[in-house]
């Protein structure tokens, strides 16, 4: 798991930004260098999802519509969200895919 801001980049989250990136990317190279039967690495890289660390934001009405405005699903993602997703990359049926970062985002990436 990271998180979209190493895909996009955030500019008020650099460091954070740049250490999501290179996740992404020592993802890639262990999926090169160890790659083997069913063995694969892959990224979820997720937008804004409402979990127990961020929920004191989410206190604040006003920033929870700024942040909704940049999706445009029209809501933050719920820990639900990814889990067909990452349920699926575990699953045999994933067994030829490694070395990816798919985005579960609610679209915030198209909108940049």
């Amino acid at each position: 798991m990271i998180s979209d801001a190493g895909r996009v980049g955030e500019a008020d989250l650099v460091v954070y930004s740049g250490a999501k990136a290179g996740a992404a990317g020592f993802m890639r190279a262990v999926a090169k260098a160890r790659g083997a039967p069913r063995i694969t690495a892959n990224c979820v890289a997720l937008g804004g999802v409402r979990t127990p660390a961020i929920e004191p934001l989410l206190q604040n009405a006003d920033l929870v519509k700024r942040l909704v405005r940049a999706y445009p699903v029209g809501r933050l993602g719920e820990p639900a969200d990814p889990a067909a997703l990452i349920t699926f990359l575990a699953s045999d049926a994933a067994s030829w895919i490694t070395a990816q970062t798919y985005p579960v985002n609610g679209g915030y990436s198209s909108v940049l």
